[in-house]
C-alpha cells in the first residue's frame, strides 16, 4: 500500500519516515503531475494552514485532492491538516478555501502564547468496529500528544463524527468516515499508535 504526503509545507518528512518504518510506502505530493500516480491514503501534515491553503490552489491541486476525499480516500490531517479539511475556521481567506470535508469547527493557535508549545498524554480510544473491520488496539493506553501552536476543534457538526482522543474536554482528534484530523503532531514523537490506526482504515 502507498500513502501520499502533501509535501507543500510543513513537517511531511517526519510522516514520511514513521511510515516508513511502519513498512508503507510514500512519495510527495508537491505538483499536479504527483496526482497520477497511484495511492491509497493522503496525509495532510501541520505547518502554516494559510500558505498551504494558497499552493494547493496556485499549483492546481484543490480540486482534485477535494473529490479524492469526498470519495472516500483514507486521509489524516494533522496540525495544519486538520485545519485544511475542517468544514469551517473563522479566519480562513475565502479565495482559497480548505477542503471542508470534514463536519468540525476549529480555532487556530487555540491555546494561547503561554501554552503555544506543550506536551499531554491521553488515551487513544477509536471504536471497536470502524467500517466493518475489526479493532485489537489497547483502549486503555495513552499516547504523547505534541501540540505546536494548535489548532482546538470547537464545535462538532456531525453525530458521525467519533471522537478518538481529548485533552480537558475538548477534542483532540476525530474521526468521519475515513477522515481523520488530529489537533496534535503525532508524527513528532516515538509512539506510532495513531499511524498503524490509520493505515488500518
Amino acid at each position: 500500500m502507498t500513502t501520499a504526503i502533501l509535501a507543500l509545507q510543513g513537517a511531511f518528512i517526519e510522516h514520511a519516515t514513521m511510515l516508513n518504518n511502519l513498512d508503507e510506502q510514500t512519495f510527495e505530493i508537491r505538483q499536479k503531475k504527483d496526482l497520477l500516480r497511484s495511492f491509497d491514503r493522503l496525509i495532510l501534515p501541520g505547518g502554516e494552514s494559510s500558505v498551504q491553503r494558497k499552493l494547493l490552489h496556485d499549483l492546481g491541486l484543490y480540486n482534485e485532492i477535494r473529490a479524492a476525499i469526498q470519495a472516500g480516500l483514507p486521509t489524516m490531517g494533522t496540525c495544519a491538516g486538520l485545519i485544511l479539511l475542517a468544514e469551517f475556521e473563522p479566519t480562513t481567506d475565502p479565495t482559497y478555501p480548505g477542503f471542508a470535508t470534514l463536519p468540525v469547527v476549529v480555532e487556530r493557535n487555540a491555546y494561547g502564547r503561554q501554552l503555544g508549545s506543550f506536551v499531554a498524554q491521553a488515551a487513544f480510544t477509536p471504536p471497536v468496529d470502524s467500517h466493518n473491520q475489526t479493532n485489537s488496539m489497547d483502549h486503555t493506553q495513552k499516547i504523547p500528544m505534541r501540540f505546536i501552536r494548535a489548532p482546538r476543534i470547537t464545535h462538532i457538526t456531525n453525530d458521525e463524527v467519533v471522537v478518538l482522543a481529548r485533552y480537558q474536554d475538548t477534542s483532540t482528534a476525530v474521526l468521519y468516515h475515513k477522515q481523520i484530523g488530529i489537533a496534535f503532531h503525532p508524527e513528532l514523537d516515538s509512539d506510532t499508535t495513531i499511524h498503524k490506526y490509520f493505515l488500518s482504515l
